[in-house]
């Protein structure tokens, strides 16, 4: 079977840093920017590439700000 990577890509101008995302991710591939976006709130990232492309972060995004890709490798 194939393994799949996936990638976050956040919606940095509306990411408002709830961190409901951060919970949700099995594999801590995502994490708070040290950055503020353009409305004074520190957004998600991805933090190292560890993502599995479960989608748990886009699914519990309550802005629906979080795109995951995915990749078979």
């Amino acid at each position: 079977m194939a393994k799949v990577k996936g990638e976050i890509v956040v919606d940095i101008e509306r990411c408002k840093g709830c961190e409901v995302c951060i919970a949700a991710c099995p594999v801590n591939a995502i994490g708070m920017s040290n950055e503020v976006n353009s409305k004074g709130y520190h957004y998600m990232q991805a933090i190292n590439d560890k993502c599995t492309g479960c989608t748990n972060c886009a699914i519990v995004c309550p802005d629906g700000v979080i795109t995951v890709y995915r990749v078979k490798i």
